[in-house]
């Protein structure tokens, strides 16, 4: 195992900065200068903060506004290091590029939204979790409400993460978000009922509902969410993401919410709220839900695809008990279900810590992605919904926005337009840029390409 390198680093307590922004300071420099190399390892917390007589805290926060910054790598079990800084960074050695140059088709940089980060996990948690699964015996007949103990860890885990106040008995467990809008819709529409979608909006909703024989349609959002003055009067269900709009990236306002709601109870309409992505917020502290602002005209849609991994395949769906009651028969009826193994692994996974531990990480990892979006691509184009999730939407000018998707696929990096989004109208324009599925050194180098692309379109 490679040691750590030596700090000769010199705090004042005197000096009008903290110590902690002293520290960081520091760092900065040693890594800009070349004193720190990229892959070097850092002393840790406690060894550094014994080295400088300083507290704990005042080294952890350093490393962690670092970590934020991109400056610092972090490797589960393995430590803190440098993070591989693939250009010169110093930015006045950093030679002006007039336009991106194409790279080879084996370095595609994907930079797409929708997938989360997959290669950091705990291992030993992983196996311990899936060992844990074999207890379970096979079922002739599965619970079509879903494990009785996961549903108890999953209530308990909303309760802390959401701050809403659910019992076992207003959660059955599905196999993600498309599985859940498929119960919602086999429970609440028929043949011609008229189901609202956010637009721009997701496709899957969209696809679902059509499938279920509903007359899809489409309703506007601006950059704070949902449009509510206009919503139609005869909607039986409104699809719509409020903690993060995707693919905006709006937070619903609280008085938009209540409007939302009150259009809900006036109508007789059901809210599907998808929580898709509420367990990353970076600047600001999530809004409450939805459902907890009116458990009787909300069902609430959560899953494990964007926090763990899509490959897991469990979700959940809260909702008042006699809704839920309703759903788990039909669910019966056509012999739909969720794998027992499964849920028994991820209800391990829960009872452990484990998911609140790499959530914790990922946190970090996607604030450090996160923020090299920003730094690159905010001086030119407008962004939106920078403080949550794992994307942002790029504003730019219909005009140019085809020729600038071709131009970086050239240069290899792919990227995902507002157009696909939309069902009626186009009426936002620009770029979905995602930074879950892409390592953060792919994230910087795909930024930077983008950004001259924009500058010169």
């Amino acid at each position: 195992m490679r040691t750590s390198v030596d700090l000769p680093v010199s705090l004042s307590r005197d000096a009008t900065e903290s110590l902690t922004a002293q520290l960081a300071d520091w760092l900065r420099r040693a890594m800009l200068d070349g004193a720190l190399a990229p892959g070097e390892r850092l002393p840790s917390t406690r060894a550094l903060a014994a080295q400088l007589e300083v507290s704990r805290t005042v080294v952890t926060e350093a490393y962690q506004q670092l970590y934020a910054e991109g400056w610092l790598d972090g490797r589960h079990g393995s430590g803190t290091f440098v993070a591989d800084m693939e250009a010169p960074r110093r930015p006045r050695e950093t030679p002006h590029v007039p336009a991106a140059q194409p790279a080879p088709p084996r370095s595609w940089i994907d930079l797409r939204a929708g997938e989360p980060w997959v290669l950091d996990y705990d291992r030993a948690a992983w196996k311990r979790a899936w060992r844990k699964a074999g207890d379970l015996p096979p079922r002739a007949a599965p619970d079509p409400y879903g494990l009785p103990r996961l549903r108890e860890l999953l209530a308990d885990h909303l309760r802390r993460a959401r701050g809403m106040a659910v019992g076992p008995e207003n959660i059955l467990v599905t196999r993600g978000t498309g599985n859940g809008l498929d119960l919602c819709a086999l429970a609440l529409l028929g043949g011609g009922a008229r189901a609202g979608v956010e637009d721009p909006g997701y496709h899957v909703a969209r696809t679902v509902f059509a499938a279920r024989g509903a007359e899809v349609v489409p309703c506007p959002v601006d950059e704070d969410g949902v449009i509510v003055d206009g919503l139609p009067a005869d909607l039986r269900v409104l699809y719509t993401t409020p903690a993060h709009q995707y693919p905006v990236g709006g937070r619903l306002p609280i008085p938009r919410r209540e409007r939302l709601l009150a259009w809900a109870r006036s109508t007789g309409a059901t809210i599907i709220e998808d929580d898709y992505d509420a367990e990353f917020r970076y600047d600001v502290a999530p809004l409450p839900a939805l459902y907890g602002l009116d458990p009787s005209r909300v069902v609430l849609l959560g899953t494990l695809s964007k926090s763990l991994a899509p490959d897991v395949g469990v979700g959940w769906l809260v909702g008042d008990p006699e809704l839920v009651a309703g759903i788990a028969r039909l669910r019966r009826a056509v012999a739909d279900r969720t794998s027992g193994p499964v849920q028994q692994a991820v209800a391990t996974l829960l009872e452990r810590g484990d998911l609140d531990r790499h959530l914790r990480r990922m946190r970090l990892e996607y604030a450090r992605r996160r923020a090299a979006v920003v730094e690159l691509l905010g001086p030119v184009c407008r962004l939106h919904g920078d403080t949550a999730g794992l994307h942002v939407l790029a504003e730019l000018p219909a005009t140019v926005v085809p020729a600038v998707v071709e131009r970086a696929r050239e240069c290899g990096v792919l990227l995902d337009s507002t157009e696909r989004h939309h069902h009626g109208r186009e009426r936002l324009h620009g770029l979905v840029i995602g930074y879950g599925s892409a390592s953060l050194a792919d994230v910087r180098r795909g930024c930077r390409t983008l950004a001259d692309l924009i500058k010169n379109a």
